[in-house]
C-alpha cells in the first residue's frame, strides 16, 4: 500500500479557514494526513489548535501537528493530542520533535539547551509514558450511569507511575483512552539521534534522502533497530520526505528532477518539476520497496498542493497505484497499522 501525505504550512497565514481548504483538498485526493509543523521560535497559530479547528471542518484525512517535548509537560502533551484524536474521532498524529537552541531555551528560564543525543532520549521517554497515559484508562472505563451517578470504574484506571531521567508521571491521565488507542507518532529519522527514537516509538519516520539507494538504507536500518528493540518491524512506515516546487512549465523541462531524482538543498530535498514525473519517481520508489511512501511539502502551498492532487495524485490512482477513497476512519485505518491493546487490561497492571 502506497502512503503519500503532506504538509499544509503557511508561514503566513494566522487564520485557521486557509488550512481548513489546504487540509479539504490533500482529503479531497484521499492523503493519508496532513501536517503542520511548529516550534518555539516560530511565529504564528499553534498548530496542534489550529488543526484542532480543521478536524471537524473534515472527515477523513489524518491530522499531524508538531508537539514540542523539551521544555513542556509529558502529561499535558499527551492529554492535548489524546484530545485531538477524540475530536477528530480518530484520526489524530503527533510530529514529536525537540528543541535545541539556547534561545528557545530562555524563553522558559528553566535550563539550558542540551545535546541532541539527551534531548532526543528525552523525547523517547516522553513518547513512552505518552502510550502508557493513554493505555492508563482502559476502553470501557466509562459508566456514565446517571441513576447511580458513577461516571467510570475506578478499577479501570491505572497508575502509570513513570520516571524518567528528569521527571515522573504517576497518572492516571484527565483523558479517557483515545479512539485509535495510541494516535500515531511521527518522527523525522533523518538524523542519528533522532533515528533511534523513532526506531523505538514511531509509527512513521520520515527520511530526507536525494538517492533512492539512501532511502533504502535508512528503511533498512530503522527496520532492523525496530527489530532490536522488540518491535514488529512491519509496523513501522518509512516516508521520503520532498519539498516540491511543481510550478511553471520551465521548471517541468528543467533537468535531474523526475526519474532522476531530487536535488539536495538548504532547505532539504527539492523535486522540481511536473507532476507526471513527480508521479513516476514516486511509483518506482515504491515499486522497489525503497520506501513506503513520501511525505511531500508544497513549495507554494496552494498553486503545488493543487497540481499534486490533481495531477500526481490522479495518475497515480489511474494507474491503480493509490486509494480512490478511504476504506477506513482513522489514522491507522489508513496506514495499515493495527489499534493498539491497551497495555494494562492485557497485563493486568497494578492500579
Amino acid at each position: 500500500m502506497l502512503h503519500l501525505s503532506a504538509a499544509v504550512d503557511q508561514p503566513s497565514a494566522y487564520d485557521a479557514a486557509s488550512y481548513v481548504d489546504l487540509a479539504r483538498l490533500a482529503e479531497g485526493g484521499g492523503l493519508d494526513f496532513v501536517t503542520l509543523h511548529d516550534s518555539f521560535a516560530r511565529s504564528g497559530p499553534d498548530a496542534l489548535a489550529v488543526l484542532s479547528r480543521v478536524a471537524p471542518a473534515t472527515s477523513r484525512i489524518g491530522l499531524v501537528p508538531t508537539v514540542t517535548t523539551t521544555h513542556t509537560e509529558p502529561f499535558h502533551v499527551q492529554a492535548a493530542v489524546a484530545t485531538l484524536d477524540w475530536v477528530s474521532r480518530g484520526r489524530a498524529g503527533w510530529w514529536i520533535d525537540v528543541s535545541t537552541t539556547e534561545g528557545e531555551a530562555r524563553l522558559f528560564g528553566r535550563r539550558h539547551a542540551a545535546s541532541a543525543d539527551t534531548l532526543w532520549q528525552e523525547a523517547g521517554e516522553v513518547a513512552d509514558v505518552a502510550a502508557k497515559l493513554w493505555d492508563s484508562w482502559e476502553d470501557d472505563a466509562e459508566i456514565r450511569d446517571v441513576p447511580t451517578g458513577r461516571f467510570i470504574d475506578r478499577d479501570k484506571l491505572h497508575h502509570v507511575d513513570f520516571r524518567g531521567t528528569d521527571f515522573s508521571v504517576k497518572g492516571p491521565s484527565i483523558v479517557p483512552r483515545p479512539p485509535q488507542g495510541h494516535p500515531v507518532r511521527v518522527v523525522d529519522a533523518t538524523d542519528g539521534p533522532a533515528r533511534r527514537t523513532a526506531a523505538r516509538y514511531a509509527d512513521v519516520a520520515l527520511v530526507h534522502a536525494v538517492s533512492a539507494a539512501q532511502a533504502a538504507a535508512v528503511r533498512r536500518q530503522l527496520r532492523r533497530d525496530a527489530a532490536e528493540f522488540g518491535r514488529d518491524p512491519d509496523g513501522l512506515r518509512v516516508l521520503a520526505s520532498l519539498l516540491v516546487d511543481l510550478g511553471d512549465g520551465e521548471h517541468a523541462a528543467e533537468p535531474g528532477h523526475g526519474g532522476g531524482g531530487p536535488r539536495q538543498t538548504v532547505q532539504g530535498p527539492l523535486y522540481r518539476g511536473g507532476p507526471v514525473d513527480l508521479a513516476e519517481l514516486i511509483a518506482t520508489w515504491h515499486g522497489e520497496g525503497i520506501v513506503d511512501g513520501f511525505h511531500l511539502t508544497p513549495a507554494e502551498p496552494l498553486r503545488d498542493l493543487e497540481r499534486l492532487v490533481n495531477g500526481t495524485v490522479a495518475l497515480l490512482q489511474h494507474r491503480g497505484l493509490f486509494r480512490t477513497f478511504y476504506p477506513g476512519s482513522t489514522l491507522r485505518d489508513h496506514l495499515g497499522l493495527a489499534r493498539p491493546a491497551n497495555q494494562y487490561a492485557v497485563t493486568g497492571g497494578a492500579s
